[in-house]
């Protein structure tokens, strides 16, 4: 979907319980900060690296930083595992078997006037093909090790979304536990 249209699509609000409460334009959930669900994916390849994305600058929020491997929202009626499996599509060109890591709660300040408010949705993953990047989501990709990419936000955190900084300050045992365990099931395969 080009980028202009995806700001029009319909976004799922919920209550602090992850409740169901209506829905609102994407464009209209983040000017307003308005609590909403969404997902976040960790790609994991056989080393044990993750898959680092650097977001489009055009993005209406948080463009030209680098984010976890896939971001995204359920649409309406949309199971949140099916909609994450349908944005790694869209932003990679990749499938890949996803497991649930954790849950995430909260909220920023963006730029542009933006706001996140999120219940956010945890998957992981291991890496199983070559990545196509869509050249009007990202710009860059990488992978880092848990280790390096929290030396680098150590480093610079003015270069990444506010959303991967609070993963690995909130939740860096659960990223490096599952990062370890998808490198081990690359192992075995």
């Amino acid at each position: 979907m080009p980028l202009q249209t995806m700001s029009d699509e319909n976004l799922i609000l919920v209550d602090e319980r992850n409740r169901a409460v209506g829905t609102a334009t994407k464009h209209a959930v983040h000017r307003d900060g308005l609590l909403h669900r969404a997902f976040s994916i960790f790609l994991v390849d056989s080393d044990g690296r993750l898959l680092l994305q650097r977001r489009h600058p055009r993005k209406y929020h948080s463009g030209g930083l680098w984010a976890n491997s896939c971001c995204g929202h359920p649409r309406v009626h949309e199971p949140t595992l099916r909609g994450a499996r349908r944005r790694l599509g869209e932003e990679l060109g990749i499938s890949a078997k996803l497991r649930f890591g954790f849950f995430a709660r909260y909220r920023a300040e963006l730029d542009n006037g933006m706001h996140e408010n999120e219940f956010v949705y945890v998957y992981f993953g291991e890496m199983a093909g070559p990545v196509i990047p869509n050249a009007d989501e990202i710009i860059d990709i990488d992978f880092l090790t848990p280790h390096e990419i929290a030396r680098a936000i150590a480093r610079e955190p003015h270069s990444f979304t506010y959303w991967l900084k609070y993963y690995f300050q909130a939740h860096a045992t659960e990223i490096d536990k599952f990062a370890a365990l998808s490198a081990g099931a690359h192992a075995r395969s």
